[in-house]
């Protein structure tokens, strides 16, 4: 599989949901396997910066705000990469948003 052309089909799909919404309300959950410190890891990998990028060009905001708990747990640690992604238009409807501490389905 390659790694990079996954990466660019997801960011393809959701320009396109984008251009079909033309600026509209929208809310984005995704587990976006992408690490970095602006959504509150302790770190940022390679497609943390790809995704950082994507956001930025798109005008796209982060929800997820600095808290003690992470969004993804496993045997072999955590981190924050599960995002919440708005549009501008969203941003003033958005309140209070957190990570839960029961796991959702």
């Amino acid at each position: 599989m390659d790694y990079n052309a996954t990466i660019d089909n997801d960011f393809k799909r959701i320009e396109e949901i984008l251009t079909f919404i033309k600026g509209e309300k929208l809310i984005i959950a995704t587990g976006s396997n992408s690490r970095s410190t602006v959504w509150h890891d302790t770190t940022t990998n390679n497609r943390g910066r790809q995704m950082e990028d994507f956001l930025a060009s798109n005008k796209l905001h982060i929800l997820n705000v600095e808290r003690k708990l992470t969004t993804f747990k496993s045997s072999i640690g955590e981190s924050n990469i599960d995002l919440t992604i708005a549009t501008n238009k969203t941003l003033t409807n958005i309140q209070k948003w957190d990570i839960l501490e029961e796991e959702s389905a």
